[in-house]
């Protein structure tokens, strides 16, 4: 009896060997924003890339249209519409998104600095040198 109950444990303990793995911590998916106007910051950058995204293509579904209008002047004079305003929609677009861009990098960032090195003072308050 006492020979099985031995056996009986050394096979559970080969069985059921529990090995501690040190795993590796996740990143925040957020990547440590804490500030509102950052969240607010790059849910209005994605708006823009969405948007970006759509009028290229509408720009190439355009060209595509005048492309294969077979000689139609009502779909080449469409397409080249088409182009016509995807183009002026996409310079407003880079345009808008430089603006909100700079200000948004003003409001977040601080405005940057008036000259100088930018240092951390015990407070946190950064001062140029």
């Amino acid at each position: 009896m006492i020979k099985f109950f031995a056996i009986f444990i050394l096979v559970f303990l080969f069985l059921f060997n529990v090995s501690f793995v040190l795993a590796a911590e996740l990143p925040n998916p957020l990547g440590g924003i804490k500030d509102p106007r950052e969240v607010i910051g790059n849910v209005i950058r994605a708006i823009f890339g969405i948007v970006g995204s759509l009028a290229l293509a509408i720009f190439i579904y355009g060209g595509f249209m005048w492309v294969t209008s077979a000689g139609n002047e009502e779909k080449v004079k469409k397409g080249k519409d088409m182009i016509m305003w995807a183009a002026f929609g996409l310079a407003v677009i880079f345009v808008s998104y430089a603006l909100v861009t700079f200000v948004i990098n003003a409001v977040v960032g601080g405005g940057g600095s008036s000259g100088g090195q930018a240092i951390e003072t015990g407070e946190g308050i950064l001062l140029p040198d």
